[in-house]
């Protein structure tokens, strides 16, 4: 039975699927490091880096930035493939909107009229931008506490 899955979780595996670690750590390399860089966050600033993370980041990657989603072409030996075509692209939002019984997967009292809400509040060009400077502060306001992280 699929879990129900909240559309800002980020990379976090799920139980008893041994082969998620793989699929969060890409996801760390690709996006979280890529973002916040590869040293070392001490836990007293651990709040700040999960604040930005919670209400930048993931809403960024959810709602505006695409992604290219597989489509299992057969071929010509019977064999399937993975094909990532133009028309796959869409965001994570997008996707999870477009699945069969899409309702189910989300937690309880989220609705989809108050997600369409947050995604339409802002476009993703501001949206990135917003980013970057919530980023930008993070970092001043880890390097006014003195530390060498990011």
């Amino acid at each position: 039975m699929l879990e129900k899955l909240h559309i800002s979780e980020f990379t976090k595996s799920r139980p008893r699927r041994s082969n998620d670690n793989a699929l969060v750590e890409s996801k760390n390399g690709a996006i979280v490091r890529g973002w916040l860089g590869r040293a070392h966050i001490p836990a007293d600033h651990a709040p700040a880096v999960n604040g930005f993370l919670r209400d930048h980041l993931c809403p960024f990657l959810n709602f505006h930035r695409p992604c290219l989603f597989p489509s299992e072409v057969e071929g010509p030996r019977g064999r399937i493939k993975k094909r990532y075509r133009q028309q796959d692209v869409a965001t994570p939002y997008e996707k999870l909107k477009s699945l069969p019984d899409a309702e189910n997967f989300l937690r309880d009292g989220v609705t989809f009229e108050q997600l369409d809400k947050t995604a339409a509040a802002t476009s993703g060009l501001h949206a990135a931008k917003a980013v970057r400077v919530a980023r930008r502060q993070l970092f001043r306001d880890l390097a006014d506490a003195g530390t060498s992280a990011a």
